[in-house]
């Protein structure tokens, strides 16, 4: 599988950076009660904090909310999964547990204040590419209802669009009979490359001790815009 960024994305964010993290053989399951309780615990700690300090007033949420205007888009209209996340832990409208691989999704947003999203692999049809989306761009989404990406990233493969730092489709969703995998962090652009390859891997570390298989990671950028898996 091919991996690539539409170049003409770096004139308007010359500095954006995709993490990307391959899992094979993995089991999908229920989370084991250590991942809910860190989970729930961390959700509790973080409403707390988000009582003094605003949503939008965190380095990472506010980084990709100027990201989302750079290329046009308004991220009060539409919110980036991070920030979706977050606003709903200021209500207490806390994270039920879902899967291990969804649970450590979520997490990971919530850790590193950033879109991230997981998609089963084998629903995946030849090789991907990471665009900015115009009117015509657009799926029906995890969300029940169809999403348009006008100036919004997302990502396309042959038979179309399934994923974006908004809200990923159906189509792709991540289930307990995956065994093949791949993430894809939105990065915040201000993060050096060794910075991310420090928390891909930590990432990967993370959700293969739960979910088991093996892991690889890449980063696509404006001097590196295609990899292969």
């Amino acid at each position: 599988m091919k991996i690539s960024i539409n170049e003409t994305i770096f004139s308007k964010a010359e500095q954006l950076k995709i993490g990307l993290i391959h899992y094979s053989k993995i089991t999908v399951a229920e989370s084991p009660q250590m991942i809910k309780g860190r989970t729930q615990l961390y959700q509790e700690n973080l409403f707390f904090e988000l009582q003094e300090s605003p949503v939008t007033e965190r380095a990472g949420i506010k980084e990709w909310r100027q990201l989302w205007k750079t290329f046009g888009a308004d991220p009060n209209r539409y919110r980036h999964s991070a920030e979706s996340l977050m606003r709903r832990i200021s209500k207490q409208n806390y994270l039920t547990p879902f899967h291990s691989a969804v649970d450590l999704n979520n997490f990971f947003s919530l850790q590193y204040e950033l879109p991230i999203g997981i998609y089963d692999t084998s629903t995946i049809e030849g090789d991907i590419e990471i665009s900015l989306g115009d009117e015509n761009t657009g799926y029906e989404g995890l969300n029940g209802r169809f999403n348009a990406l006008a100036n919004i990233l997302y990502s396309q493969d042959a038979l179309g669009a399934f994923g974006s730092p908004f809200v990923d489709s159906k189509r792709t969703a991540v289930t307990e009979d995956t065994t093949d995998a791949l993430q894809i962090y939105y990065l915040q652009p201000s993060l050096q490359v060794e910075q991310a390859e420090q928390l891909l891997t930590s990432a990967g570390n993370m959700f293969t001790q739960i979910n088991g298989g093996d892991y690889t990671i890449a980063i696509l950028t404006k001097d590196n815009p295609t990899i292969q898996f």
